[in-house]
């Protein structure tokens, strides 16, 4: 990662509202080509913490956890986030300013931390990729240590030859949501509570995505259809124009359906799709799950980096 040959001094400054939403995505799109695989957030994940939920409002127990690095001319290099209100720092940086990670981890540290259970101590966790030896060795020198469960992110190249498309088995079809049926978005909270083993989704907040969040493409917003009528999987593919890039968020089948190459035919399909609009690469993020992970390297996934979480007891 190349850093400019002059870098302006920055302050650090509170996230204050809709524009600053927009100017940290602007922020991840720019830095995107810049950076290593799953270094910042993708944009599916930031317009998430804003549009995807029942009631789309910027919601302040989140954005009061949220520092801006900018400078004095107003633009903006790194921010700290966390992914709900847990005490977990997530730094999205413009790689030339990097020298500020230690700051913004002290930033972290006095205003996210909090106690895991009543009588501990306070803690703090930093998100770092397993091969980002600076991050590391800050973390290391602040006391952190790595926590066991891991990511994997992957990415695939759409500039060589496809993968040919699956035949779904008997019985079902293929198709893209319909976000204005009322149907089809229950049926989606439901197969993400039923394949994540969760009961707090609901249509409203797929709706809310898929009307607000600029990566939503309905074409590529795609699922499996079972003979009874129900969702038997599902394979939401936004997309992030500027860089040509598409992100596979969630990929998920029913309990029920698993097995039948469901899933693995939504995800072919997308691929198709998305070459056909003109995409570069796509990419997939997982937990340790061996099935998922599975999948992914079949279908031909063969660029990935592993990320860890570091915790510090303060």
């Amino acid at each position: 990662m190349k850093q400019e040959a002059t870098l302006h001094p920055t302050r650090c400054r509170s996230f204050e509202g809709a524009d600053d939403f927009w100017r940290v995505r602007d922020l991840l799109v720019e830095a995107y080509p810049r950076t290593p695989l799953g270094w910042n957030w993708d944009v599916r994940l930031w317009e998430g913490r804003w549009f995807y939920a029942e009631n789309p409002v910027l919601d302040p127990k989140w954005t009061s956890k949220i520092g801006l690095w900018e400078t004095a001319e107003g633009r903006l290099v790194g921010v700290v986030c966390t992914e709900g209100g847990e005490a977990e720092a997530h730094l999205q940086l413009d790689p030339a300013y990097r020298h500020l990670e230690a700051e913004m981890i002290a930033w972290s540290e006095a205003h996210l931390a909090q106690p895991p259970r009543e009588g501990a101590p306070p803690e703090i966790a930093c998100f770092s990729l397993e091969m980002d030896a600076t991050r590391i060795q800050v973390l290391r020198q602040r006391g952190y240590a790595q926590v066991d469960d891991h990511w994997i992110i992957r990415r695939i190249s759409l500039d060589g030859p496809l993968p040919a498309r699956r035949t779904l088995p008997a019985g079902y079809a293929l198709r893209t949501t319909r976000p204005d049926d009322p149907t089809d978005c229950l049926r989606i909270a439901d197969i993400l509570n039923a394949a994540f083993g969760r009961d707090f989704h609901n249509g409203a907040e797929y709706h809310n995505f898929t009307r607000l969040a600029p990566s939503y493409v309905n074409d590529l917003d795609l699922v499996a259809v079972a003979p009874n009528g129900s969702f038997a999987a599902y394979v939401g593919i936004p997309y992030e124009a500027t860089n040509r890039r598409g992100i596979y968020e969630p990929v998920c089948t029913h309990p029920a359906h698993r097995r039948k190459g469901l899933a693995r035919a939504l995800m072919t399909e997308g691929l198709h799709r998305l070459a056909a609009r003109g995409a570069q690469t796509v990419t997939v993020e997982t937990g340790n799950a061996v099935p998922a992970n599975g999948l992914y390297d079949a279908m031909g996934f063969t660029e990935s980096v592993v990320g860890h979480l570091w915790k510090k007891a303060l």
